[in-house]
C-alpha cells in the first residue's frame, strides 16, 4: 500500500495540476506517459529524443490519413494516441528528472506544428484526390494559421492560469520583454543554435502576447509589487475566475482535435475539419480572449488598487 501512495505521489508530481488537465489526459494520457517516462528514463533518453521519436510516429499517422481505406485510417488513429502519449510523456520525464528546459519546450512546440502541418498536408492531399477543387489548398492554408493561433491561445491561457493562480514556480510563462534583451546578448558566431532556439521563443511569445495585451501589464504589476511570491489572496480569485473558462479552453488542445478528425475520417469528409477550425474553433478562441481580458483586468485592478485585497499579504 505504501508502495502504491508513494507511486500515486510521484504520478501527481509530474502533472502541472489537475486543474490543468483534460479528463483524456489525466485518466489515460498523463498514466500511460508516466509509464513511459519512467522507461526512457531507466534507458538514459533525454526528453528531447522522446520528443523526436513521438514527432516521427506523428508523421506516419498523418500519411496514413491520406487512404481512404478504413484499414489504415485505424492504425493511423493508434499511432496518433501513441504520438500523443509521447507529447505527454517527454513533459513527464524531464519533471520527473529535472531536465525541464526552454529548448525542450521550443522544440516540442515545433514538432507538434511539424506533425499538424503534416496532416494537413494529407488531408488536403486526400480532398485533392477525392475530386476537390483546387480552392481546398486555401481552405487548408487557412485552417493551419487557425489551428497555429488557437494552440499558442491554449498554451498562452494554461500558462497564465498556472502563473496567476498557483505561482511562478509552476509555470512556463515567459515574456518577451524578459527575452529580448536575453536574445540580444547571445551572438550568432559563439551560440547560433541557442540564439536561434530563443528567437523562435520571442517570435512565439510575441504572437501569443498580441491575443491578450493586458496580461504584460498585469504581469509587470505582479512582478513589481510582489517579486517574490504571488499571494494567495490574488492566486485564490484568478482560480475561482479561470477554471470554469479554463475546461472550454481544453477543447482547443490537441486531444479534441485528434478525436474530431478520426470521426469525420470514418464519415470520409476530411475537408469539414478545416470548415470546424475556421468557425467553431476560433469563435471560441475569440470568446475566451474576451474573457481572459475581463479577467486580467479585474486582477490588475486588484494589484493596482491600495484598499485591494491583494496588497497586504
Amino acid at each position: 500500500m505504501t508502495a502504491q501512495i508513494a507511486q500515486l505521489h510521484e504520478l501527481e508530481e509530474t502533472y502541472k495540476v489537475r486543474e490543468a488537465e483534460g479528463l483524456l489526459d489525466l485518466y489515460f494520457y498523463r498514466k500511460v506517459g508516466f509509464r513511459l517516462a519512467q522507461f526512457f528514463a531507466r534507458l538514459g533518453m533525454s526528453p528531447v529524443s522522446v520528443t523526436l521519436l513521438g514527432g516521427v510516429i506523428g508523421l506516419i499517422a498523418g500519411h496514413l490519413y491520406y487512404y481512404r481505406d478504413l484499414r489504415f485510417t485505424f492504425a493511423g488513429f493508434a499511432l496518433h494516441i501513441l504520438a500523443n502519449a509521447f507529447d505527454n510523456a517527454d513533459g513527464q520525464l524531464a519533471r520527473m528528472t529535472g531536465k525541464a528546459s526552454r529548448e525542450g519546450r521550443i522544440i516540442d512546440s515545433l514538432v507538434d506544428h511539424i506533425v499538424f502541418g503534416n496532416i494537413y498536408l494529407h488531408l488536403t492531399l486526400r480532398c485533392l484526390a477525392g475530386g476537390s477543387s483546387p480552392a481546398i489548398w486555401i481552405l487548408a492554408a487557412a485552417a493551419a494559421l487557425s489551428h497555429a493561433v488557437q494552440g499558442g491561445a491554449a498554451d498562452y491561457f494554461r500558462n497564465g492560469f498556472l502563473y496567476f493562480g498557483y505561482g511562478r514556480g509552476r509555470a512556463q510563462l515567459d515574456s518577451s520583454a524578459h527575452l529580448q534583451p536575453e536574445y540580444r546578448g547571445l551572438d550568432w558566431g559563439r551560440e547560433p543554435w541557442k540564439k536561434l532556439m530563443l528567437g523562435l521563443c520571442l517570435n512565439f511569445t510575441r504572437q501569443q502576447e498580441m491575443l491578450v495585451p493586458v496580461v504584460i501589464r498585469l504581469r509587470a504589476a505582479v512582478d513589481r509589487q510582489y517579486p517574490d511570491e504571488i499571494p494567495e489572496r490574488l492566486r485564490a480569485p484568478y482560480r475561482e475566475w479561470a477554471v470554469p473558462m479554463f475546461k472550454w479552453c481544453g477543447l482547443l488542445m490537441a486531444n479534441t482535435r485528434m478525436i474530431l478528425l478520426f470521426f469525420l475520417l470514418l464519415m470520409d469528409q476530411p475537408a469539414w475539419f478545416f470548415w470546424i477550425e475556421l468557425t467553431v474553433f476560433n469563435l471560441l478562441v475569440v470568446w475566451l480572449v474576451v474573457e481572459q481580458t475581463k479577467m486580467s483586468r479585474s486582477l490588475l485592478e486588484m494589484v493596482l488598487t491600495p484598499s485591494g485585497p491583494g496588497q497586504n499579504v
